[in-house]
């Protein structure tokens, strides 16, 4: 036998046999690329868009009606206790579309309440505003509750415990969560529709930021940021595994949110239990293509699906009440996103 690349290895040819080793594994990484795409498709997913023209409407007759178009009974919430995460961020004058509206947040409480819940509390902790007591005066939350007798929890400076972080996304190799998670049934991811700055959208996994305390991720829960947006909301969605979004798009920001954005009347509420297949929703609501989206394409497969095909769309359809965000064309994020 000659030496070299003619030398036999078990009667082929060294060359032969590097052939067909590579040739095996470019076969097997395509198989399971493949594999990957045809299991993405069976995951299946239910979304609700309820039409809502605008704050005075009844909110918890919509909110009720999706329950039911999702085949969520009043048996699944009787003597369940449901925590409810809006989104609150900051107040300014004029600018109520920064927050989840306190009268969404109302329909949910009465919603929860009428198919049976023990406790309805809400609960947030502000990334931006270190005062959450000045900031639920402000945004016109304390009224509700206060009427309403519902509980408020600020997360940041809850007493805290910790998990491993198994998500894998991040560098975060735990996370610090607060005790009260401990305490509830049900967590309700209830944002904003809007456009983001840094992420591209904001909606309901993005919203789960405002569950980690200020006072261990700092202000605005910094150390999320250093370990990267996108990957920071995978590992905290794929951790806490909420159990429902509701998204205020009846006024939703476009443009540079999550503060400086711009009102867009929407009319909508959307409603799920998974939440890349909501957010995914809502995104496409917007003019905006998920898959251009970094953690809702990461998102596909292994928290819930963003594909299309599979998410079956109760209540409205998406095409009768998109209307496209404006974007910024020169934040980085907004690049290359739109429909």
């Amino acid at each position: 036998m000659r030496s070299g690349s003619g030398k036999k290895e078990g009667g082929w040819t060294r060359r032969q046999f590097l052939i067909a080793t590579v040739g095996g594994s470019i076969f097997l990484g395509a198989g399971l690329g493949l594999l990957q795409r045809l299991r993405s498709r069976n995951i299946k997913a239910e979304v609700f868009i309820g039409r809502v023209p605008g704050y005075s409407s009844n909110i918890a007759a919509k909110i009720q009606e999706g329950f039911r178009e999702l085949g969520i009974l009043p048996e699944e919430i009787r003597g369940k206790r449901i925590l409810l995460k809006p989104n609150l961020v900051e107040t300014h004058p004029g600018m109520t579309h920064i927050n989840t509206n306190p009268l969404v947040v109302r329909g949910a409480i009465e919603a929860f309440k009428g198919c049976g819940a023990e406790e309805v509390l809400v609960a947030e902790g502000p990334g931006h505003c270190r005062d959450s007591r000045l900031l639920i005066e402000e945004s016109g939350l304390a009224e509700v509750l206060r009427e309403d007798r519902i509980r408020f929890v600020d997360l940041n400076y809850d007493d805290v415990y910790s998990i491993p972080n198994s998500g894998g996304w991040s560098g975060l190799k735990e996370l610090i969560l607060p005790q009260t998670l401990r305490g509830v049934d049900w967590v309700v991811s209830m944002p904003k529709m809007k456009t983001h700055h840094w992420a591209g959208v904001t909606l309901s996994m993005k919203n789960m930021f405002g569950l980690m305390p200020g006072t261990y991720y700092g202000w605005p829960k910094n150390v999320l940021h250093v370990a990267g947006i996108p990957e920071a909301i995978l590992d905290i969605n794929a951790m806490v595994k909420p159990h429902l979004a509701i998204v205020d798009g009846i006024v939703g920001m476009e443009g540079d949110g999550p503060i400086m954005g711009d009102p867009r009347h929407v009319g909508a509420l959307v409603i799920g239990r998974n939440l890349p297949a909501v957010d995914a929703t809502c995104s496409r609501v917007m003019g905006i293509n998920p898959q251009k989206v970094k953690y809702l394409k990461a998102a596909d497969n292994r928290i819930g699906t963003i594909y299309e095909n599979n998410i079956f769309q109760r209540g409205e359809t998406i095409a009768s009440v998109r209307i496209p965000f404006a974007l910024v064309d020169k934040i980085h994020s907004h690049k290359g996103i739109r429909l």
